[in-house]
């Protein structure tokens, strides 16, 4: 039944049914309900054939890449499967974009797990060497992420890896100049944009073996394993691609949380305290990944920059009445904090 709050323009249950008993899912469609909210993709909870399944699909007002963003998860979900990289399970896809009259979709396997950005339970909220262990492991997972063969698994033709760090400063900074056509948005408003782009062009590393990158790698994109302290899943892979992983762990340094500072993801969890410091996280990638981390500084800024110019567009949209203005303000907030941390890194 079609629950009175989900609007069949968004997800027409009934359709997803008949398409399913195509896939091998029989029976009802129960107990639904909606993860998250606001401009992102569409996320249901339901059970169905005895099963607990999430259901994405891109957002009410999809974005002309969004069909492809879906389809890359998709891919590499089903090719992660396996694996000992922690994720959900990859159950069906649809590619038919008229059965959701006009965007695919998939289904996975519900995990079980706490989100560090919005609430944690036990043991991690009575056990400080619980979160300490947590914290590590997400350095761990993404080690073990950077460390499969992604020909192998069938990846090969995702992405462009070859000059993919080359790429990555001229593209940012061009997307940050695409938001001045946003009416109402002035653009100049994040500092030390031009000196990180000189240092990031002037100490580029070499370029290393490709593998997959998750591409927004952070606290509030992993669930935490209600048994043991650990990982149990990273989740929204909808900017995955094939480059260098490094950048990963840059991006996963930058947005952790520092003492004595909002904490840009991971609240819950950084809220209780004990989690390990940058260092130790590089230590323990390090661990598991045989790759040279000597650059690893390096990662860090270029993953600072893009943070910031990513979660700025919102800010942009907001000034121009496209999304909430308290969201946008406190993204903005975030991206200028993001960029004056790795100013310092590159001494800028």
């Amino acid at each position: 039944m079609q629950p009175d709050w989900l609007s069949p323009d968004v997800v027409d249950l009934a359709a997803v049914r008949r398409w399913g008993s195509d896939a091998g899912l029989e029976g009802p469609i129960t107990d639904v309900s909606r993860i998250g909210g606001g401009t992102q993709n569409v996320v249901l909870r339901l059970r169905w054939d005895g099963r607990d399944l999430v259901l994405r699909r891109p957002p009410e007002h999809p974005r002309a890449s969004s069909n492809d963003a879906l389809l890359r998860e998709m891919r590499m979900l089903s090719a992660l499967a396996g694996s000992d990289v922690p994720h959900p399970g990859y159950v069906a896809g649809c590619t038919d974009t008229d059965v959701l009259g006009g965007v695919v979709f998939y289904l996975m396997e519900a995990v079980d797990g706490d989100n560090p950005g919005v609430e944690v339970g036990e043991p991690y909220r009575s056990d400080a060497a619980a979160r300490h262990a947590a914290g590590l492991d997400t350095a761990a997972a993404l080690a073990r992420l950077a460390s499969v063969d992604h020909e192998a698994v069938g990846l090969t033709g995702v992405g462009r890896p070859e000059g993919f760090l080359e790429r990555q400063v001229p593209r940012w900074t061009k997307h940050l100049t695409s938001y001045e056509d946003i009416p109402g948005y002035p653009g100049g408003l994040l500092p030390h944009v031009d000196a990180l782009a000189r240092w990031l062009e002037e100490h580029r590393p070499p370029d290393a073996p490709p593998g997959i990158v998750h591409g927004d790698y952070h606290l509030n994109n992993v669930l935490l394993s209600r048994d043991s302290p650990g990982v149990a899943a990273v989740v929204d892979w909808e900017m995955t691609t094939i480059g260098d992983p490094l950048l990963d762990l840059g991006w996963l340094l930058v947005t952790w949380p520092s003492p004595g500072a909002e904490p840009p993801t991971g609240a819950a969890l950084a809220a209780l305290g004990d989690l390990p410091d940058p260092d130790e996280l590089v230590a323990h990638y390090g661990t598991v990944s045989d790759r040279d981390l000597s650059a690893v500084d390096w990662y860090t800024v270029l993953a600072g920059l893009k943070f910031a110019i990513v979660i700025e567009g919102t800010h942009a949209r907001a000034m121009a009445g496209q999304a909430d203005p308290a969201v946008g303000q406190r993204l903005h907030e975030s991206a200028v904090a993001a960029l004056e941390k790795v100013a310092a890194i590159a001494g800028s």
